[in-house]
């Protein structure tokens, strides 16, 4: 055989062994790829048959903070369990989101929720020992935040993935971006991009600049590591690698990199957490407590409630600043007195706008609030209930009651013996001279004469909120009540007879906008006539111009007051009002140790005087409105220029013929008031 055929024969032997080999090579390669994908189809089979379902997605109500403001719309306190403020996509500037994007995923906008490139990058930089990060994207992270734990595994992995290509089937970009921007942890409390921009620049998110996008932008990945309150210097080196990947993405230029990297971030500074972190926090714990007690501490804690309060900053600083004042001084003249208290209501409306709960503030260890929480014995503070059941009963202030020895039966065998601190009587005085003298006995007297249970009636009607015992000693204060009861029942003389409940809140909306609590118009009741509460009212000006409060609580406008001093010195009160504002102050020791002599003209007097000035400085000079038809004034015979008050139809019925005027039927023993 020729060798050329020979040689063409070997040739397509060989040919044809190659060609079956690679057939068959092709046909095990082509058989490993169906095995492969027919694995591959099963694990995401087996896998997707236990993912979460992501209809929930849509249903999720993340935690979110609720903010409580001041009157003047200052944010006083931020309530939460995590300290998330929701805010919608449309408010969070381009520039944020970008930083955002460029730093964790800048293939966000083209994969469909896994980077199958970013997997394949960090594999690579893990097999040579490099730092990468990118392998999951914002959406796979949105999926590990809502759905799984943080267990690292493949099988994991693998559920993070599928469930980032399902999110990305039913959700936008936008609608993506929004959840993880509010739901990721930045450190420092703080979760979501807007508490985050509060947190560290004290800011909302729309008015960050490149520097503080980009500083916040580095912290996800590493909180702790990358906080600039915890490692500047990391924080500043993972700001600039933020600021390099941003340029890398065109979303800035080099020029405006540098630019940011050169400026100050304007850090706030850490803040405490929790309580030490309240603005106002004898005002705000008990607005905490009415939220609370309205809606549920969850919704409050977790509700995302907003919520505007009665409180004027620049009283609540006023008060706290007079009731400090006015311990010191009771340390400076030895009376003994280590705790104070003072609430401020504005009658016509019932907002509390001060309440201050000690002095010193609140703190961790002293987080008692003796504004509302206290219980203490008004002393003669509470007399002003007594006299208004008898005004309103038909007495006339111009009523005699004899000051003079008296004794009541107890339960025990013995007798009670009213009496009054300089222990004498005066004998017969008006109800008028009686109040602005603080004399017991009459109190007394007249408690028994219109009935304790009358009394206890007209004091809850008019605000005091704590229960009160049905014996004599009541008329004298030996009930328990609260600074805010005190100040409550006197605001309802302020407010010519109509009660309204006090309050700290003004307007409560959901984390929609919509309204949940609306007490901007409050719900008055009258529960004691106009002229009644002018007959009071002008009764207890007396006690300020020439009573017990003289002269420490005359503030130079027109005003009513009443002193109160517990027989054994152990609480000290002034409870006072003008047509504008009402206070309370209540001076004392928690542990009801003795005061020196400490009365409620005096130190208590002087704090609520102080206060009051202040408060009202460059608010006009109000009278106190006289109720022309309820009320009828009358001049003393022989005395034009001195008047007295009635009740229409209790008016004395003699006449003065000289001067024309009606008059008392005799004028008191004592100086007249």
């Amino acid at each position: 055989m020729p060798s050329g055929i020979a040689a063409r024969r070997r040739k397509r032997r060989r040919l044809s062994t190659f060609g079956r080999f690679f057939y068959a090579a092709l046909g095990v390669a082509f058989l490993a790829v169906l095995f492969a994908a027919g694995t591959v189809a099963g694990v995401v089979y087996a896998y997707s048959r236990n993912l979460p379902d992501i209809n929930r997605m849509a249903d999720f109500q993340p935690s979110k903070a609720t903010r409580v403001y001041a009157r003047d719309g200052e944010l006083v306190e931020t309530l939460y369990t995590q300290n998330r403020i929701w805010v919608p996509i449309a408010k969070i500037p381009k520039l944020v989101r970008s930083a955002f994007v460029a730093n964790e995923d800048h293939n966000f906008y083209r994969h469909h929720g896994v980077d199958f490139g970013g997997i394949a990058r960090a594999a690579l930089a893990d097999y040579r020992h490099e730092q990468f990060q990118g392998a999951s994207t914002i959406t796979q992270q949105l999926a590990r935040a809502l759905f799984l734990s943080n267990e690292v595994s493949i099988s994991r992995k693998i559920q993070e993935a599928l469930l980032a290509m399902e999110i990305e089937r039913y959700y936008t970009k936008d609608e993506i971006l929004e959840r993880y921007l509010n739901l990721i942890y930045f450190g420092s409390g703080a979760y979501g991009i807007e508490a985050a921009a509060h947190t560290y620049f004290g800011t909302d998110v729309g008015r960050l600049s490149i520097a503080q996008a980009a500083q916040l932008a580095g912290l996800p990945a590493a909180p702790s590591d990358y906080s600039p309150y915890v490692n500047p210097q990391h924080a500043k080196e993972r700001q600039r690698h933020v600021l390099e990947r941003m340029v890398a993405s065109h979303d800035i230029t080099e020029a405006q990199a540098d630019d940011a990297a050169a400026r100050p971030l304007g850090l706030i500074g850490e803040r405490p957490t929790g309580l030490l972190s309240y603005r106002f926090p004898y005002f705000t714990t008990y607005v905490n407590k009415i939220l609370e007690d309205t809606f549920g501490k969850q919704a409050v804690r977790e509700g995302g409630l907003e919520v505007d309060t009665s409180l004027d900053p620049r009283l609540q600083k006023l008060a706290q600043d007079d009731v400090d004042w006015g311990v010191g001084r009771a340390k400076v003249e030895g009376i003994n007195a280590h705790q104070s208290a003072l609430v401020a209501i504005r009658p016509q409306t019932g907002e509390i706008v001060a309440m201050v709960g000690g002095a010193g503030g609140l703190t961790l260890g002293n987080q008692f609030n003796r504004a509302w929480q206290a219980l203490r014995q008004p002393g003669s503070s509470f007399k002003t209930y007594v006299y208004t059941a008898a005004i309103d009963a038909g007495m006339p202030p111009t009523t005699d009651v004899d000051d003079s020895p008296v004794s009541y039966p107890m339960g025990d065998g013995t007798q009670w013996r009213p009496m009054d601190d300089d222990f004498r009587f005066y004998g017969p005085m008006t109800l008028r001279y009686a109040l602005a003298q603080s004399r017991n006995v009459v109190a007394v007297k007249l408690a028994q004469q219109i009935g304790v249970d009358r009394v206890i009636e007209y004091a809850h009607r008019m605000g005091v909120r704590a229960p009160l015992e049905a014996n004599l000693s009541l008329a004298l204060g030996s009930s328990v009540v609260s600074p805010l009861d005190q100040a409550t029942g006197y605001a309802t003389l302020a407010d010519q007879g109509v009660h309204i409940d006090p309050t700290p809140i003004r307007l409560v909306r959901d984390d929609l906008g919509s309204t949940l609590l609306d007490d901007r118009v409050p719900q008055e009741t009258e529960v004691v006539g106009a002229g009644t509460a002018y007959l009071m009212t002008s009764m207890l000006e007396g006690v300020i111009k020439e009573g017990t409060g003289y002269p420490n609580a005359d503030i130079g406008r027109p005003a009513a007051g009443k002193t109160g001093t517990t027989s054994d010195f152990r609480d000290a009160w002034f409870v006072g009002y003008t047509p504008d504002l009402v206070a309370a102050v209540w001076l004392g020791n928690d542990d009801y140790t003795r005061m020196n002599e400490s009365f409620g003209g005096n130190i208590p007097a002087r704090v609520w005087a102080r206060f009051m000035r202040s408060a009202l400085a460059g608010v006009p000079r109000h009278e106190f409105v006289y109720p022309s038809t309820e009320v009828r004034k009358l001049a003393y015979c022989g005395q034009p220029k001195k008047f007295e008050y009635f009740l229409d139809g209790t008016q004395p019925h003699a006449s003065c013929a000289s001067a024309g005027y009606a008059g008392p039927p005799r004028t008191a023993m004592l100086p007249a008031p």
